[in-house]
């Protein structure tokens, strides 16, 4: 048998069909990884902005969740408005996939299942983290950079951007890691499910859904975090708080990899692949 009936038999399993029903599932998301691949080697410089992009949005919007906590803190106590906050910053992933911009955490799901189907390769995937990582954060510097020229951000609103840098740079490294798994989790286990919608409206609830949670809950996300440490540096620039930092972001980050690229990735690629046993 030659490689071509090979491609076409390896996914053709009628009699089995119905224990494999998120098959059509991922084989959309190898599609996306394929393009994804496509668009760091042919059209480099834009996808670095798509990362940008996320990036700035991430930052925009947990400018607004400042905004909205420090608001609705007198009116409904500190723990109502922190769940005012985490519905506010769920929009940012609406606003992401929407644009098509590209968010790291996301493709940890998506190139998992491209390594775990062998449509891209490991080395690949990595660069797509690693040029994923640093456009995002360039998005988070370049918001708070024009941020700084402003009175976008009151004083209530800087007390609270260091008291959440304060929290996330003193929580121990495997408290960091377990929180970052559960981040990711609900962030691609809310991706998964909006691929299931074909209208805008229920894709959107479900991304509300999934964002609120992690936020509400005060779980670690590498890009959130990355963000929130680079307005903290700009406004207030403490080489002391750098190493710390780098801690967070280098334990949130293996957790939200393993929250989702194996928790949801891995485990569903290995579910709906009618060749492994």
């Amino acid at each position: 048998m030659n490689k071509a009936q090979e491609s076409s038999t390896s996914y053709n399993f009628p009699e089995t069909e119905k224990f494999f029903y998120g098959r059509k599932l991922m084989d959309g998301i190898q599609d996306t990884v394929l393009t994804k691949e496509s668009l760091v080697k042919d059209f480099f410089i834009r996808y670095i902005f798509r990362a940008v992009m996320a990036g700035f949005i991430i930052a925009l919007l947990t400018v607004f969740t400042w905004k909205a906590r420090v608001d609705f803190a007198p009116l409904v106590g500190d723990n109502l408005a922190s769940l005012v906050g985490g519905i506010t910053f769920s929009f940012a992933l609406i606003f992401i996939i929407f644009t098509y911009s590209e968010l790291l955490t996301s493709n940890f799901m998506y190139f998992t299942v491209g390594i775990f189907y062998k449509s891209v390769t490991i080395r690949r995937a990595l660069l797509v983290f690693l040029l994923c990582f640093i456009g995002n954060m360039l998005g988070g510097i370049l918001l708070f950079s024009l941020l700084k020229f402003s009175t976008v951000i009151s004083n209530d609103m800087l007390n609270l951007m260091h008291a959440t840098v304060e929290k996330k740079t003193h929580l121990s490294s495997v408290d960091i890691f377990i929180r970052g798994i559960f981040a990711n989790f609900f962030i691609n286990i809310s991706i998964i499910v909006t691929m299931h919608f074909k209208e805008a409206l229920p894709k959107m609830v479900a991304m509300i859904i999934g964002v609120t949670i992690f936020a509400y809950m005060g779980y670690e996300h590498v890009i959130a975090n990355g963000v929130v440490f680079v307005s903290a540096l700009i406004y207030q620039f403490d080489a002391a708080n750098i190493l710390p930092m780098l801690r967070n972001l280098l334990f949130s980050g293996l957790g939200n990899y393993v929250g989702g690229g194996l928790f949801i990735g891995l485990f569903y690629a290995y579910l709906n692949d009618p060749k492994r046993h």
